[in-house]
């Protein structure tokens, strides 16, 4: 156990010397462009919650109020990660205190993500396979429901570990420390459960997507009538797959930079850390509103109107159900 803790130390103390190293070298161009990034597509996010606000039939329909709560999410993430991408790079140490909150927001909200693809392919599911009972079974309690029940499982693994690192050393709450995942796991078990963790809601939701994609296929070819909304949630559904490929990619990105430490150059390491960073971690999270919202009939009109500041007229479209 001590040599696996000495290991993990020194891999960590790799990682700082390379941060401290990079930023000595050069500007921080490619950090300034992975920032605004980020916030462009915050941006775009919060725009299309202010969208889906503004009707009242969007915060009453359990698919449109579970896409709130994704862009929500990935806006979340976004902007968490963020500020840990920014303390890792300037090689800054944060109060322990803070430091568990960043982990539990960044860490709940990634695993939330497939989770709610998951709760979204449910609803079409039923919404195409059982048309006559959707309407009891997708209402707004349970849809509240299903996104507490969401945020408890996506946090309840880091919760374990932030509850389990102060029992071992509660005087370490006053301390500062560089803010990584790593750093708070205090036995090899952690490390195993985090893995154990990702890996099965990973399982999980892929069989639901799956499973709610052929199901839904074969309503479409079957459907004697509403034929055109049977397609529609196959499409859907095929997005979620996709997303749900992204989110994979995201599941990847701590064991892609794992790998990418042991390289023996500083630059090379920070170089391939900063695409992975941009296109594993944070393109995936960007894409959400590019793959839903913008696709909509019902919210995209409306929301160009905004984009424009209500300097066009928009036709008034009702949401598909």
């Amino acid at each position: 156990m001590a040599d696996t803790n000495s290991s993990t130390e020194q891999v960590l103390f790799v990682h700082q010397q390379m941060y401290q190293v990079q930023l000595n070298e050069g500007p921080l161009t490619k950090l300034v462009v992975a920032i605004i990034m980020s916030l462009l597509f915050i941006w775009v996010n919060c725009l299309l919650l202010f969208t889906l606000s503004r009707k009242h039939i969007f915060r009453e329909t359990p698919r449109y109020v579970l896409f709130s709560h994704m862009l929500c999410n990935d806006s979340i993430q976004l902007l968490f990660t963020s500020l840990l991408y920014i303390f890792s790079m300037s090689y800054s140490q944060v109060h322990c205190g803070a430091c568990y909150l960043l982990l539990f927001v960044s860490s709940s909200t990634f695993l939330n993500a497939p989770l709610n693809l998951a709760l979204m392919s449910l609803e079409r599911y039923a919404a195409i396979c059982f048309p006559l009972h959707h309407g009891n079974v997708a209402t707004p309690t349970a849809t509240a429901v299903g996104i507490l029940t969401i945020w408890f499982l996506g946090g309840v693994n880091v919760v374990i570990d932030i509850l389990y690192a102060l029992t071992r050393d509660g005087t370490a709450l006053g301390n500062h420390m560089f803010c990584t995942r790593e750093r708070i796991f205090m036995a090899a078990w952690q490390a195993d459960a985090f893995q154990g963790f990702y890996g099965f809601y990973f399982v999980i939701v892929t069989l639901i997507i799956i499973f709610t994609y052929i199901s839904v296929m074969v309503a479409a070819r079957s459907a004697t009538s509403n034929k055109e909304s049977a397609k529609k949630a196959h499409r859907t559904l095929l997005l979620h797959l996709i997303q749900l490929g992204l989110c994979l990619n995201s599941f990847l990105y701590g064991i892609i930079e794992r790998a990418l430490a042991m390289t023996s150059s500083s630059r090379l390491f920070m170089d391939l850390r900063y695409l992975n960073y941009l296109f594993v971690l944070i393109l995936p999270r960007c894409l959400s509103p590019l793959i839903y919202g913008l696709r909509d009939d019902a919210v995209r009109p409306l929301f160009l109107y905004y984009v424009r500041c209500g300097s066009n007229m928009v036709k008034k479209v009702k949401p598909s159900h």
